[in-house]
């Protein structure tokens, strides 16, 4: 998969908030292994965001991680803790 991958400073600042367990988790996930995928419908729990055709989420453990998908740029947009049901 050949995209643009971008981070906003909201998503970096979120990264540097988690606990260093999950900094890791997250930190491999998004700057190496999705690099790996070829298709976005191979992350994990992807969901559109409303009725939004560039935003979504994919869980990654017990975090929801926000994207915005234009083209062939990805933007990581946020990382926040999965509600719990």
């Amino acid at each position: 998969m050949s995209l643009e991958v971008r981070y906003t400073r909201s998503f970096i600042e979120d990264m540097k908030a988690l606990e260093p367990l999950a900094y890791q988790r997250v930190y491999d996930f998004v700057f190496i292994k999705f690099s790996q995928i070829n298709y976005l419908q191979e992350l994990p729990e992807l969901r559109k965001l409303g009725t939004s055709a560039i935003f979504y989420r994919f869980t990654l453990d017990n975090y929801m991680i926000g994207i915005e998908v234009t083209g062939q740029i990805i933007k990581f947009i946020r990382i926040l803790p999965k509600p719990e049901i």
